[in-house]
């Protein structure tokens, strides 16, 4: 699942990764800084709303990333 956040340098990955780190059912995650949505990409069995809770507890502005058509269609 994909979000868009204000997650923006190194310093805020920091500050969110032990929020994300201890929620269970979190494979993966990674937060890609050079677009300008700064979209969070989270990978396990985690449901949305556990992940938009951890980030907001850490301070910061989440909500989900929309899906296309095509995105719809395709994943």
């Amino acid at each position: 699942m994909t979000f868009k956040t204000n997650i923006n340098c190194g310093g805020c990955i920091a500050a969110v990764k032990p929020y994300l780190d201890n929620l269970e059912g979190v494979e993966s995650w990674d937060v890609d800084t050079n677009n300008s949505k700064k979209p969070l990409t989270v990978k396990g069995t985690v449901s949305q709303e556990q992940v938009m809770e951890a980030v907001q507890e850490a301070g910061y502005h989440i909500e989900p990333e929309k899906a296309g058509f095509f995105k719809r269609l395709f994943g």
